[in-house]
């Protein structure tokens, strides 16, 4: 009787053990890839160049300069006049495709996800062919320059649109007919009904929208650095702090700054999450668009409109890559694609992006999927599956700029058994899965707590170990949503500038950094091929990716068809 008592202890205390060195892996990656990097960075900021503590004397000496802070606050107002703008259009694109029944909606939902495949360098390369001193538009802007906030402003807007766009869609995606139903039963008109039912119910969607493109646009470096002119913005003055002037603490003071606002951003939309707002209960009705000729004209124009001027940015850098000296000789062939011509590294800088996009891809799926398995599923103690999760967040509120920045301060030790990752490739794949963790992670908790608890315990019942019924059960009916995980890893590195801007060398140099270093130069044509090609990469992953897993989505689809019946 003793020994029947001591073993199902033993057991459990097994069970413990391995949940425990499990979870283990997931913690210690993300405290060396998030967390030390971020300390190391704080701490660069509270000390001078000769290594003393100096406390917040450096972040004085820096406000003090009004130049500087002239940076802060362009980018707060560049930031705040990008997000309105874009969450406006946003809003009105997303409801045509939602609520009208205008013809096309589906090439227009298509066309609005194009800026995920460019990197932000690209719309402000075509902004310059378009509205520069040689432009096809310059006059449009009445003799303003396109340098400075008006092409920062209008390159973000391109660059974020679609991101506001699908928050905006799944928001207006959810609604209960019969709250319609019942408005017009009152006698209420279309306006009335807006404001009363559509706006207080997509609230949260909105202001989730606009502190995600307020995050992206402050934080960006690409379009203000390609677009910015003499305009000071924090992203640009990391940069320059940087890689011009060597200051590393005074980098690292701005990193903090541009942290702020990041971070600020983050907290509002995880307090607006955890606000409840159940847009439909058990017994609600889906609410179908009904047709009507002059709504539905009105949105299919202003859908038009909207998706032209997003074709206009890839298709004006498409031109202006192909033609031979612009605007003078306008004849087409392929000679800026010859980057040796431009760049001594351009191809190999090509195929070091398609290497860092392939690994972080399948690394990065391997480290996040299992991590969020053991978050949801494990049976570790709560309060550590607790803090993985929220350093699992951590990188929604850490600029890209901000990550990179700790790293070069976190490896710059010799002492650091780390340092020999110094500008390799292995370095780049680990910053870039540390840098965009957040999605993937989020994605797959929710696909994993949508599964019935039933099966986990089906699984005990019958003793078989977590990792089998992992492997047979739990990954199968999970499969689109890790697919969908490996192809956001793959597409977000391979047009990725900001984390990895300070981290490579001349050997892993990549193409989004090439089309950076060739705008630099002045070869902008050669910079808008590059950015094309990595445009055109990213297309044609995205559409093979579907094509190759459309039978396993299937075949997943059936058998939870099977599973729920």
């Amino acid at each position: 009787m003793p020994q029947a008592l001591y073993r199902p202890r033993l057991a459990g205390l097994t069970r413990a053990t391995i949940s425990l060195l499990a979870i283990t892996p997931t913690l210690l990656f993300l405290l060396l890839a998030l967390a030390l990097p971020l300390a190391a960075l704080l701490s660069q900021a509270l000390h001078d160049r000769a290594g003393h503590f100096v406390g917040l004397a450096n972040l004085r000496d820096y406000l003090a300069n009004p130049s500087l802070l002239a940076a802060l606050g362009n980018s707060l107002i560049l930031s705040l006049v990008s997000a309105a703008i874009t969450v406006t259009l946003a809003f009105l694109y997303a409801y045509g495709l939602t609520r009208t029944r205008m013809p096309g909606r589906s090439l227009f939902a298509l066309i609005a996800q194009l800026p995920l495949l460019a990197p932000s360098l690209l719309p402000g390369i075509s902004l310059i062919y378009l509205f520069g001193n040689q432009g096809m538009l310059k006059g449009v802007l009445g003799g303003h320059s396109i340098y400075g906030p008006i092409g920062i402003v209008l390159g973000e807007v391109f660059w974020t649109f679609p991101h506001a766009l699908l928050i905006l869609t799944a928001a207006l995606s959810l609604a209960d007919a019969r709250l319609y139903e019942a408005a017009r039963a009152l006698k209420a008109g279309p306006w009335r009904r807006f404001a009363t039912i559509t706006l207080p119910s997509v609230r949260p969607g909105l202001i989730s929208a606009f502190v995600a493109v307020f995050a992206m646009v402050i934080t960006d470096f690409g379009v203000p650095k390609v677009i910015g002119g003499q305009m000071p913005l924090l992203s640009t003055d990391i940069y320059r702090q940087v890689i011009g002037q060597q200051n590393f603490q005074r980098g690292a003071v701005v990193a903090l700054l541009l942290l702020l606002p990041a971070l600020l951003t983050f907290l509002i939309d995880r307090a607006m999450a955890a606000r409840p707002n159940a847009a439909l209960g058990g017994k609600a009705v889906a609410l179908v668009a009904e047709r009507n000729r002059a709504v539905d004209t009105a949105f299919l124009i202003f859908c038009a409109a909207v998706a032209g001027c997003l074709l206009l940015i890839p298709v004006t850098a498409l031109f202006a890559s192909l033609v031979r000296l612009w605007p003078y000789d306008l004849t087409l062939g392929l000679w800026h694609y010859q980057f040796d011509m431009a760049d001594s590294s351009g191809w190999e800088a090509y195929g070091n992006s398609v290497k860092l996009a392939a690994f972080t891809a399948l690394c990065g799926t391997l480290v996040i999927f299992p991590g969020a398995w053991l978050v949801v599923k494990g049976r570790a103690a709560a309060a550590m599956r607790q803090g993985i999760h929220a350093l699992a967040l951590l990188p929604l509120a850490v600029p890209g700029l901000v990550l990179g920045l700790g790293y070069v301060f976190f490896l710059a030790d010799p002492g650091n058994p780390l340092h020999v990752l110094q500008g390799t490739l292995a370095l780049l794949v680990i910053c870039t899965i540390a840098h965009y963790y957040s999605v993937p992670h989020l994605s797959a908790m929710t696909a994993l707590r949508r599964l019935d608890p039933e099966l986990e315990e089906a699984g005990r019942a019958l003793k078989v170990s977590p990792a089998v019924t992992l492997r047979r059960v739990t990954l199968p009916l999970t499969l689109p949503v890790v697919l969908d995980m490996a192809s956001y890893l793959f597409l977000s590195a391979l047009t990725t500038v900001s984390a990895v801007v300070f981290l490579y060398d001349p050997d892993t140099s990549l193409a989004a950094l090439a089309v950076l270093a060739m705008d630099d130069a002045g070869d902008t044509a050669p910079a808008a091929a590059m950015a094309m090609l990595i445009f055109a990469t990213g297309a044609v992953a995205r559409i093979g990716w579907a094509l190759a897993t459309a039978g396993l989505r299937r075949r997943t689809a059936r058998w939870q068809t099977r599973t729920d019946g």
